[in-house]
């Protein structure tokens, strides 16, 4: 079995925009808020932001506790936390719930993953702001074609041992994991965060970033769904133990991420007796299959369903 190829994951890219031709959902008042807050990154003491959106009827409702989901984007979408923030509008939760306009009852952190000297890799140099959406004062914007793909539909096969392969990307969200649990910290001190209900989610490079956020912190989320990035068989005896519950997306014509991959961590998770994990395989979706699922509502309500047991931990 050939190892799974960084080299071409690095030159697949991770941005573009989503087709699922359903009329998007308005939001119910025009109280939904976008803001930009300030942290100084533990990685190298330098002043960053994360975007917060909060949904609408935050306003109005002082008393009422609102789910958490903590994104993270994919690899093109790195930058430096300041003017470059905005790339990560382009695609997940925030873009529908932003620029979409679409009510979604979350608060929605999204942090920005440092570049890591990833400046020079081709869709991130030649990247444009005008690939970054605006949410307009009117309306929505339509949704562009999801990437097209000539690679024919073909069962998946056994991915066997796993034990020589790295269990992540180079460079990913790991390294920004402090980060990520001061940001978390930070909202739910400013904002009336449900702690028994924070979710996480990420696509490609985030779905990586989600597996291994779910092993080092188990306790914190009461529901994980890691889009095209598999989880390593070494990351889920956490998982397993913490039942965390699971919802993984795989694309059947993905160009970047080896969908064969997928099956060895999941059957790990069953050989550990975790049997809350829904696997979905979008067999005719390229690697941009995150829009197809954001764009829907299941992925939502599925999250809304699963709440942390009540501890003093989490109160």
């Amino acid at each position: 079995m050939r190892l799974f190829s960084y080299f071409a994951l690095c030159l697949v890219l991770v941005s573009g925009c989503s087709t699922v031709h359903k009329p998007p959902v308005e939001a119910t008042a025009q109280s939904a808020q976008l803001l930009r807050l300030d942290y100084i990154s533990s990685i190298d003491n330098a002043a960053r932001q994360y975007f917060v959106y909060l949904p609408s009827g935050y306003q109005q409702n002082t008393n009422k506790k609102w789910p958490m989901l903590l994104f993270l984007h994919g690899n093109g979408e790195r930058g430096n936390g300041l003017d470059e923030l905005d790339y990560t509008l382009i695609h997940g939760p925030l873009y529908e719930a932003w620029v979409q306009k679409r009510d979604l009852p979350f608060i929605i952190v999204v942090p920005q993953l440092h570049m890591f000297g990833m400046d020079k890799v081709p869709y991130i140099a030649n990247r444009s702001r005008d690939a970054i959406p605006a949410r307009l004062t009117d309306g929505v914007p339509a949704r562009p074609a999801m990437f097209p793909s000539d690679k024919p539909i073909v069962p998946a096969a056994i991915a066997g041992d796993m034990s020589a392969v790295p269990p992540l990307l180079p460079d990913g969200w790991e390294r920004a994991e402090q980060d990520l649990l001061t940001i978390m910290n930070k909202v739910q001190q400013q904002f009336n965060v449900d702690a028994q209900r924070r979710y996480l989610t990420g696509i490609s490079y985030g779905g990586f970033g989600s597996w291994y956020l779910a092993s080092k912190q188990p306790e914190l989320f009461a529901a994980v769904a890691p889009i095209v990035g598999w989880g390593h068989p070494d990351l889920m005896a956490p998982i397993a133990r913490a039942q965390t519950p699971l919802w993984v997306f795989a694309a059947g014509r993905d160009l970047a991420i080896n969908k064969n991959y997928f099956y060895p961590g999941i059957e790990r998770l069953r050989q550990l007796g975790h049997d809350n994990v829904r696997f979905s395989m979008l067999e005719q979706a390229g690697h941009d299959a995150w829009k197809q699922v954001y764009a829907g509502s299941d992925l939502y309500l599925w999250l809304l369903q699963h709440q942390l047991q009540s501890t003093a931990e989490n109160q």
